[in-house]
């Protein structure tokens, strides 16, 4: 997916960033979309309302599956819950397209690779 297919966060405007599935968690795909802005006032007013309607310490997180469409929240136990799962870009597309690998520049040690 290209990032700037990756829509915003309708709470926050910040874009949303992919994340990695648990292979048994029942999702199609192997992403999902969410907002990991942690000043999101999605997020923010999650821990009140967990806490006030489920007496549990925890928030909730936008997210979006990109193959449906479909937006919900998902559960967070802290800030830092699913950032592991983050899904960092690690090649990107250079001026004509072809992919370049960060540090594989000459003079940026990535010859011979």
């Amino acid at each position: 997916m290209a990032q700037d297919a990756v829509p915003p966060c309708p709470h926050c405007g910040q874009p949303l960033a992919r994340f990695s599935l648990p292979d048994e968690g029942g999702w199609d795909g192997t992403f999902q979309l969410a907002c990991f802005n942690d000043d999101c006032p999605y997020f923010v007013r999650g821990w009140a309302w967990m806490e006030e309607h489920y007496g549990v310490r925890s928030s909730y997180r936008y997210r979006l599956d990109p193959a449906t469409g479909q937006a919900s929240p998902i559960p967070v136990w802290s800030r830092n819950a699913l950032r592991d799962r983050i899904i960092e870009d690690d090649v990107l597309a250079g001026p004509s397209g072809e992919d370049v690998i960060p540090g594989d520049a000459p003079g940026q040690g990535g010859e011979g690779i």
